[in-house]
């Protein structure tokens, strides 16, 4: 999963398509096809589990149609092992769920390994690193919310950033292979202090989609080291 460029190791960075233009939805996916953007973000909400609704399957098939590059889908919604199968089968390569969704996490992580997929595991703002002691080894990812999860524009929080540190300090210890992702208020000035602190996979939203230059940012979010 981690990619090398000139023996450097760069940040992947998985643009979110929530904050695509739904009427030209095939134009911005191009647009990342064409880009120097390593993953599509695909955000699934229930409007339980956080007070949005997104899309679902038909639209992350439809995206799965004509994206080139894998899919990071994140499911934000209420008993999600039901719905594994259903969005690997859909075109998913990484299906994360939040550990606060899922009860039997180890079992989730499983299954979603076995639907053929990458397994990520998803902590909110309140959750400390510390829940995942004893599931680490089993995750593939662990995607680190640095805003509340539901809607995208938000301001970054703080604390996101000493909390990846704490997160690649349990990895090591761990010995385990995960990646670290952020998602939320990712900037080139907050992705550069988390990719210090230890992040391998930024996903940014509303900083590419509405910028003037899209590509141009994606090349520079790409461009931080560690």
């Amino acid at each position: 999963m981690r990619r090398l460029i000139s023996s450097v190791l760069m940040p992947i960075l998985a643009p979110s398509v929530l904050a695509a233009d739904f009427a030209n939805l095939e134009r911005d996916i191009e647009l990342i096809n064409d880009s120097d953007a390593d993953w599509f973000h695909v955000d699934i909400m229930d409007g339980v589990f956080v007070p949005n609704i997104s899309f679902g399957v038909p639209v992350t098939e439809a995206i799965a149609r004509h994206a080139r590059k894998p899919l990071d889908v994140h499911l934000m919604i209420v008993q999600p092992e039901k719905y594994v199968e259903t969005f690997a089968k859909a075109g998913a390569g990484i299906i994360s769920v939040h550990w606060e969704a899922c009860p039997h996490i180890h079992r989730t992580l499983s299954q979603i390994r076995e639907a053929g997929c990458k397994a990520g595991v998803v902590l909110n703002p309140g959750t400390p690193v510390s829940v995942l002691e004893d599931v680490v080894q089993e995750a593939d990812m662990v995607l680190l919310m640095s805003v509340n999860p539901g809607f995208g524009g938000q301001k970054f929080i703080e604390n996101a950033v000493e909390k990846t540190a704490r997160l690649k300090e349990l990895i090591l210890k761990r010995n385990a292979s995960a990646l670290i992702e952020i998602d939320g208020g990712v900037n080139l000035e907050t992705g550069a202090r988390l990719v210090k602190a230890g992040a391998d996979v930024l996903v940014a939203g509303s900083f590419v989609f509405n910028a003037a230059n899209p590509r141009q940012v994606i090349k520079e979010l790409r461009a931080l080291s560690k």
